[in-house]
């Protein structure tokens, strides 16, 4: 005789809520594969997830979608500074990758400055020269300095000093204030601690006593004046190179003075005070730490047969030549007001090729270069 087994029936209460439960489960998957979809759509554009979040919980995923990818925008959505009502001036403003951006766009936005002229100060400064720089009243005519792309925030104080003492056009103005020359020579100078070969170093950058090039060598007396010269290995192997393309062609040049230390320049200075005085070392020499010569990337080229280097046959073949190997006249007299120093035509600096061959086919000075291209706004 078979026993019949008893079939198991839920009751139709607990059947109810299952329902009910697989109903919000699928609706609960319906909504995150949505949500999901929707970040996904963001993040491809380049919206960061957090950032992609906030555009969706503001509602603003159709416009952020209509602007398409924006650094500011990503920032605004990502910052505590965010405000709904500048959202349209984000999108506008061109992103720089500062710490505080989005708090100090809302500051200049009701300061009254345009979306042009935010762009304009973010790109000329760091954080923190924004942020002072917002604190101030409004300023017009900002487009006088900063439509040049040298110029720093920073700065403005000087540069409207500078141009109405002087009454300098702006690319004057701004180029002789990033180079510190409405200072008086020796005050205040920026301290130059990393060896490069694109170092700058005048009357208003100086070196620390301790200052020594990374790879300074000696020089073989081949191609110097006696066996006590050095300098930087780089500059050496360039000057070697260029002397012997120069013996090929019948020139004979030497190396008269190369690496100075701190004490060295020091020795020179007093030297030169004794023979001619005070205003002569002031006006002539460069102080201990501010020359160049203790870069080790500063050579006084000579000739072999003559002592008039300026008057010799080397003299015009170096100065044809020179930017090919890397080095440039550091003080030619057409710049004595920018670089600081007397002309001088035996001085030879190693800059490297690219430099010296932009500096010599556009004929401008290295403190020129410098401005231009090396110094920053951080």
């Amino acid at each position: 005789m078979k026993v019949q087994k008893k079939k198991f029936r839920l009751k139709p209460s607990v059947v109810k809520k299952l329902k009910v439960v697989g109903v919000v489960l699928g609706v609960f998957f319906a909504v995150f594969l949505f949500y999901s979809s929707q970040i996904h759509s963001l993040t491809e554009l380049g919206y960061s997830k957090e950032a992609s979040r906030r555009i969706l919980f503001q509602f603003q995923k159709d416009y952020v979608l209509s602007v398409g990818e924006n650094k500011t925008l990503n920032a605004a959505f990502e910052s505590d500074d965010y405000n709904e009502k500048y959202l349209d001036q984000y999108s506008k403003i061109e992103y720089q990758n500062h710490e505080h951006l989005i708090r100090n766009i809302n500051t200049l936005i009701k300061k009254g400055y345009s979306n042009d002229n935010i762009s304009m100060i973010l790109a000329h400064g760091s954080d923190s020269d924004v942020t002072e720089f917002a604190k101030r009243d409004k300023i017009n005519y900002l487009e006088e300095f900063f439509s040049l792309p040298y110029a720093k925030l920073s700065n403005y104080d000087r540069y409207v000093d500078y141009s109405n003492e002087t009454g300098e056009d702006d690319d004057t103005t701004v180029l002789a204030v990033n180079l510190d020359m409405d200072k008086e020579n020796y005050e205040d100078p920026v301290i130059v601690t990393d060896f490069s070969t694109d170092m700058l170093v005048n009357k208003h950058r100086s070196l620390t006593k301790d200052f020594e090039p990374d790879d300074l060598v000696s020089i073989d007396e081949e191609y110097a004046a006696d066996d006590t010269q050095a300098g930087s290995r780089i500059a050496v192997n360039a000057f070697i190179e260029m002397y012997k393309d120069a013996q090929k062609e019948g020139y004979d040049l030497v190396i008269n003075s190369s690496y100075r230390s701190y004490q060295d320049q020091e020795e020179v200075c007093n030297t030169y005070r004794d023979l001619y005085g005070d205003n002569y070392v002031t006006n002539y020499v460069a102080m201990p730490g501010f020359s160049e010569h203790q870069t080790g990337l500063s050579f006084d080229i000579g000739s072999k047969d003559t002592n008039v280097f300026a008057e010799s046959d080397e003299y015009t073949w170096i100065q044809e030549n020179a930017h090919k190997y890397g080095f440039i006249q550091r003080f030619p007299e057409e710049y004595e007001a920018v670089t600081g120093f007397r002309a001088e035509p035996w001085h030879y600096r190693y800059v490297g090729k690219k430099i010296a061959s932009y500096i010599y086919e556009n004929n401008i000075s290295f403190e020129e270069y410098y401005a231009l291209f090396l110094d920053t706004n951080e």
